[in-house]
């Protein structure tokens, strides 16, 4: 007996109060982050404001938003960037369409999802840059799209420095960031 897929017209009738994705049509709970989670969100989004007011390159969201990617797939990054050209994508409800960077805060409870399951749904939608972000081991992984694959570019683990490739002369230094 096939199992049944869980789809966006599904989501939207779930609770308000609780937070949700839906990866390859299974549904999964989301419980609230942590205050450590947060703070990082926070520290990171005030790098992506500052270059955004600088810059203007386009938009960026803060958890919770959904990224619907597919019937099957609605996802909520911690962060995401839509570059002004493609801001056609951006609706009252949600992103309808892959953002061209997202960042994903790593829980241990969220690390294989994260770091393996999201991973490939992202590349599989095209997202152009994924940053990973581990708050136990203080480091940033900056990861690219070539040819269909992630591939790192930038990363730093308790000091240093990472910078974007699609968002240009945007670096942030670790130290910043986790103290």
């Amino acid at each position: 007996m096939k199992a049944t897929l869980f789809t966006y017209q599904d989501y939207l009738n779930l609770e308000e109060d609780k937070r949700y994705e839906v990866l390859e049509g299974e549904l999964i709970e989301m419980p609230a982050p942590s205050t450590v989670h947060q703070k990082i969100i926070w520290k990171l989004s005030r790098f992506f404001m500052v270059y955004q007011e600088e810059k203007g390159p386009g938009d960026f969201y803060l958890s919770p938003v959904d990224v619907i990617l597919a019937e099957d797939v609605v996802v909520q990054p911690d962060i995401v960037f839509i570059s002004k050209d493609r801001l056609d994508i951006v609706k009252d409800k949600g992103i309808f369409g892959a953002p061209d960077l997202v960042v994903e805060v790593v829980s241990p409870s969220t690390f294989k999802k994260d770091t393996e399951d999201k991973r490939r749904i992202y590349a599989q939608f095209g997202i152009k840059e994924f940053w990973l972000v581990f708050p136990e081991e203080r480091g940033i992984e900056v990861l690219e799209l070539k040819n269909g694959v992630y591939e790192v570019v930038s990363y730093a683990f308790e000091k240093g420095k990472v910078c974007s490739k699609i968002l240009e002369g945007l670096c942030i230094e670790l130290e910043e960031v986790f103290l």
